[in-house]
């Protein structure tokens, strides 16, 4: 009996085993949701390979009956990426059980792991051979690496490393027909035409399904300085980064903007967590990392700090004395998403702008929005170091959030026309996915959307790999 004949569900378990192909209700609900619970789909089955030879062998055979395949890695997608739709005729492919590192190579300062490597185990992993593996994001426990660079991640560190894209040397993808490309280059040059692997890093499963990656590594700080400064407005955030710059070079990891509101969300939902510097309205947490064990980064940020509050620039700043009160404090910024999520419903942004442009673009969505939705609410935190804000409105007090979120393609409409006014883009870190697939539509030209679409069809012309996302 030819391969196509046999039903699918059936090849699915002769390939993966029967336990790992889930087709009952309970055990497929995990996977048919997004972590915002904004998203809900229905799968024919959830498969969970165990190898880049049964991905393969999955994808091929989906291919022979023109099934779609969605790849998920730790379902924490904020855009519905990872999502299947609601026909129920699409198969989840969980990556999870890849959850290998390959190789390490410490003389080349890389490390080569599976894509269902869980990003804080790929940190801990580089730890080991004391060395840094530098993305960091408030999903770290549960997200993973395969996603991480399917989506182009981007987190608290890309200020000095960069987005996930630029800590990647290679990677093994299985593409639409099942086909392995062995990409698993650590070459830091390596000029012999098109750099295939970007076309892969951030497509967020539509071209290809990345199976493994070698990934950068580099030199463990040795000497860490965390500072909170209490703001007057964001104007003085900008002027803060651009003293810190100089002062600090390249030891400048992570300077995040966080607003009076953000904290106090946070706070309500987690009561235990202190209040720094309390009665400001802006914040910036900031982080610097020196690998040089004798450096004098603490005290030269303290200085930094020290001549930022006299000439006016900063109101007050705490510096952290112990790991503890560090951690405390980042705890506090990345805490924010989840109380968020828990205080309930919410339009959300993401959005990036040059970062001189962000005062100018704060001041003007305020504006636009306060005379739209008289009272609306803003909870807005973000990467100022590379111009990302997570731009989020809460409904008015008389307002039902339900009814509020009815309310989000008229507030869309002002805050990314806005944006791209002053030449930002209306997805920083988070992706396309299902939810912003019409915002793609609306401000890509149409040659960069036919580009697009030629090398979707050229690599996945069934538009079988993550059907109805991004293109």
């Amino acid at each position: 009996m030819a391969e196509s004949a046999v039903p699918l569900l059936s090849s699915l378990e002769a390939i993966v085993g029967e336990a790992n192909v889930l087709t009952a209700e309970a055990d497929v609900a995990p996977y048919v949701s997004d972590w915002r619970d904004a998203f809900h789909g229905r799968a024919r089955a959830v498969v969970r390979p165990g190898s880049t030879a049964e991905v393969s062998s999955v994808v091929r055979c989906c291919a022979q009956r023109s099934a779609g395949i969605v790849p998920q890695g730790g379902n924490t997608s904020l855009c519905g990426g990872a999502t299947p739709h609601a026909t129920g005729v699409e198969i989840v492919l969980s990556l999870a059980r890849l959850n290998r590192v390959r190789a390490l190579d410490p003389a080349n300062a890389t490390l080569t792991v599976e894509a269902g490597v869980v990003l804080a185990a790929v940190q801990q992993a580089a730890d080991a051979a004391g060395l840094l593996f530098p993305l960091s994001l408030a999903a770290e426990g549960s997200c993973t690496i395969g996603g991480n660079l399917s989506t182009n991640a981007g987190g608290t560190a890309v200020l000095r490393y960069g987005n996930a894209r630029d800590l990647v040397l290679g990677v093994e993808v299985v593409l639409a027909d099942g086909r392995v490309w062995g990409g698993l280059k650590g070459l830091r040059k390596d000029n012999t035409g098109y750099d295939l692997k970007q076309l892969f890093l951030g497509s967020e499963g539509t071209l290809g399904i990345i199976t493994a990656a070698v990934l950068k590594l580099f030199p463990k700080p040795r000497v860490s300085a965390t500072a909170f400064a209490a703001l007057a407005d964001v104007d003085a955030a900008v002027a803060l980064l651009g003293e810190l710059k100089p002062a600090l070079g390249d030891r400048l990891t992570g300077f995040e903007l966080v607003s009076r509101p953000s904290v106090d969300v946070t706070r309500r939902i987690f009561p235990a967590f202190a209040d720094p510097l309390p009665g400001h309205p802006w914040y910036a947490l900031i982080q610097a990392d020196d690998p040089a064990a004798d450096s004098p980064l603490a005290s030269q940020l303290e200085a930094a700090l020290a001549t930022a509050v006299e000439s006016g620039t900063a109101r007050d700043a705490t510096i952290a004395q112990s790991a503890a009160q560090a951690d405390a404090l980042w705890s506090l910024r990345e805490h924010i998403p989840e109380a968020q999520r828990r205080e309930g419903l919410n339009i959300k942004h993401d959005v990036s702008l040059p970062v001189s442009s962000v005062p100018a673009f704060l001041r003007e969505a305020q504006a636009r929005l306060d005379a739209a939705f008289r009272g609306v609410r803003y909870v807005v935190f973000g990467h100022l170091g590379d111009g990302n804000l997570h731009y989020n409105l809460v409904a008015p007090p008389d307002v039902a959030p339900a009814a509020f979120l009815l309310e989000s393609p008229r507030v869309h409409r002002i805050v990314y026309d806005l944006v791209r006014e002053l030449g930002g883009s209306f997805s920083a870190e988070h992706g396309i996915g299902q939810l912003k697939r019409g915002e793609l539509a609306r401000y890509k030209s149409e040659l960069e959307l036919e580009l697009m679409r030629r090398v979707k069809h050229a690599l996945d012309p069934g538009d079988l790999l993550n059907p109805g996302k991004v293109v």
